[in-house]
């Protein structure tokens, strides 16, 4: 299945909804739980939290039930699946080994294979919606880049999750553009700064539960500005899979329904090319994942 959230030109109140099997229309999921009598849910966040066990039947059956109004993506506003996640977005550094060789090509001497993942996070307030404008930040940031990565969605929730459970753990799959201001991540000598300004991470447009994609691994992403491909690569080539960062990061540490995982981005990022192709006003940057679809921002 694959859910979104949403809202209408005349309410601005934030929906969920489900997609039609041919990706052209949604169900409201508050409407059609308010007519049957059903659990009525605020947010996805509320839905993932309440699913953590499964989806109930009905929910299941939802996106192909013919007696449900379908409302078209020209009636609705796609927001980011999950609008403003209820803690920093968890992210991965240097997963692939391509993209560290061109961090260390571009002048990053020292970056090295890591032996455990390498975590920091994205502050909440940053996340926008597909076709929402990513802000240029003039006078903040001369170095803006993007970086298309696969979203990890938790469902139920744990901690010192074993890696061959973990993927038990994850209620679906999104699409994330981990845009960073490089110049910030280098002059602060860490990432968190560089990587939260507002608008940088593009997330969605919509979640795809799990049982769509048993082995997240055989899916391919890819990037493009303007058109041009800057990255291409498996995700079978990331150094840490999905379960074994899940199984990292829960050490010690509790996942709740709906915490949001980045995993890292391969290599083709603009600042290490040569010449340099970092974002500008105007550019348009579409990230595709194979089976979840594609996220779309143009730099404001």
């Amino acid at each position: 299945m694959r859910f979104a959230t949403f809202t209408m030109s005349d309410d601005p109140r934030e929906r969920v909804g489900v997609c039609t099997p041919d990706g052209t229309s949604l169900i409201d999921i508050a409407q059609v739980s308010e007519d049957a009598g059903r659990p009525r849910w605020g947010d996805i966040v509320s839905l993932i939290a309440a699913a953590a066990d499964g989806l109930p039947a009905w929910l299941r059956t939802l996106a192909s039930d013919s007696s449900a109004r379908a409302l078209s993506l020209a009636e609705v506003r796609l927001l980011a699946p999950i609008p403003r996640p209820r803690k920093n977005i968890f992210c991965v550094g240097l997963n692939y080994r391509e993209h560290i060789a061109e961090g260390e090509f571009a002048g990053e001497a020292g970056a090295s294979h890591p032996v455990f993942p390498e975590f920091f996070t994205k502050a909440p307030t940053c996340v926008v919606a597909h076709l929402d404008p990513v802000p240029r930040h003039a006078g903040v940031t001369g170095q803006l880049d993007y970086e298309g990565e696969l979203g990890v969605v938790i469902g139920r929730g744990g901690k010192n999750i074993p890696a061959g459970r973990a993927l038990e753990h994850v209620f679906g799959y999104t699409i994330v553009n981990d845009v960073t201001a490089r110049d910030l991540q280098h002059s602060h000598k860490q990432w968190f700064k560089g990587k939260s300004l507002d608008g940088s991470c593009p997330l969605g447009p919509v979640i795809v539960t799990s049982d769509e994609i048993p082995d997240p691994s055989r899916l391919r992403l890819t990037t493009t500005v303007n058109g041009e491909r800057r990255q291409d690569a498996s995700l079978s080539q990331m150094i840490f899979g999905v379960a074994e960062i899940i199984a990292h990061l829960s050490k010690g540490m509790t996942l709740e329904p709906g915490d949001v995982i980045a995993t890292g981005t391969p290599s083709g990022v603009g600042y290490a090319r040569k010449p340099p192709g970092l974002l500008e006003v105007g550019d348009e940057v579409a990230v595709a994942i194979d089976g979840i679809g594609e996220l779309r921002n143009r730099i404001g």
